[in-house]
């Protein structure tokens, strides 16, 4: 019976089990952005799980919206990362990197020149941004002009050479939880009237550019991507998501991807206050490896491999505690529990700390 331990093979990628690392921000970079030894570290003590999802890397210098997030679009972020990758091959583990852009969710003082944020449309955020400044509020971002889309899509083939080059297995475009992509993707956020906004054939074309160049650059069966169709985080909404996601994500499958990683629900949110949709639906849909996140613990991700609900799934807070994950839901051992208050800082407090189990 195929189960979390059960190996499983997601295009060009290898795994060993089933259990996958989702991408969590920690706001660890050094000087330029660029990851450092801990970074490596904190990663190799994960890399017993089947996939490590990096956290978040910002494909540009306008991609940024966080201090202290490691880019991949500068020798030096490329030269760090490949570190990273050295020291999880080394540990036996395989590693993707999560290909980012946040868009409107940022401020100019994480911009180059001071300038305002981009977006689909200029539409701002309700809320606050972390800056080297402390909380600030969101600015009204600058709507991206058609002719500039070129670029941007160029900007994330330069990323995904440079995670080659870096050593990763292979890259997850992220195009959810409010940032660029699902930007254009969601209605709330994309009020253009030109090829990218409106239908949800256009919102979505944005996104299936960068996904056919990105297949060209690297490989398709090295490429994955991330959606989370409700999830209001960064103030995002659609008017019909069950609509816009099974279309995107049965234009998914003529890309025959390494994997679809779906953000179910309303972020940390438990199940009964999730928006309503339809999940079951994706999987009928789409065509490949689907990876399942958000609140599973070992018994319910166990049932939906088991059930061929998911082909993996992806865990988040319980892996940031507990690097050896994998072996503790072997032989049903307790789990740490994250220190929350080092989430986003401590160096190596709440990063590296986390006991294993004595073997």
């Amino acid at each position: 019976m195929t189960d979390l331990f059960s190996p499983l093979r997601l295009g060009a990628i290898e795994l060993s089990n089933r259990v996958v690392m989702s991408s969590l921000t920690r706001n660890r970079a050094g000087e330029g952005n660029v990851p450092t030894e801990l970074v490596a570290e904190y990663y190799r003590q994960r890399a017993s799980a089947g996939l490590i999802l990096t956290e978040a890397s910002p494909i540009c210098a306008e991609g940024h919206g966080y201090p202290r997030t490691p880019g991949i679009h500068t020798a030096a972020q490329v030269a760090g990362w490949k570190k990273v990758t050295d020291a999880v091959h080394a540990a036996g583990g395989r590693i993707a990197l999560q290909l980012w852009h946040v868009g409107r969710i940022s401020h100019p003082d994480l911009q180059p020149g001071g300038a305002a944020p981009v977006a689909p449309s200029a539409l701002r955020p309700a809320g606050q941004v972390m800056t080297l400044k402390g909380m600030q509020e969101y600015v009204t971002p600058r709507a991206l002009e058609t002719a500039e889309l070129p670029a941007l899509v160029a900007s994330y083939v330069e990323a995904a050479k440079n995670a080659m080059a870096a050593g990763f297995d292979g890259v997850e475009i992220h195009a959810g939880n409010g940032y660029l992509l699902d930007q254009f993707l969601r209605s709330s956020t994309n009020n253009r009237s030109d090829a990218y906004g409106g239908s949800k054939e256009n919102r979505a074309r944005l996104l299936l550019e960068v996904l056919a160049a990105v297949c060209a650059a690297i490989g398709n069966g090295r490429v994955g991507v991330r959606l989370s169709p409700v999830t209001p985080f960064n103030d995002i909404s659609d008017a019909n998501p069950q609509e816009t996601f099974e279309y995107v994500v049965g234009e998914l499958n003529r890309f025959d991807l390494a994997f679809l990683d779906i953000l179910q629900g309303t972020g940390g949110a438990p199940a009964e206050q999730w928006l309503p949709f339809d999940y079951a639906s994706l999987r009928a849909i789409y065509k490949g490896n689907l990876i399942l996140n958000n609140g599973y613990d070992f018994a319910t991700g166990q049932a939906a491999v088991e059930g061929g609900v998911a082909d993996a799934i992806a865990y988040g807070r319980a892996l940031l505690a507990n690097p050896d994950l994998v072996e503790r839901f072997r032989r049903g051992a307790p789990l740490n529990q994250p220190d929350y208050t080092k989430l986003y800082t401590g160096e190596e407090k709440g990063y590296t700390d986390y006991p294993f189990l004595a073997d």
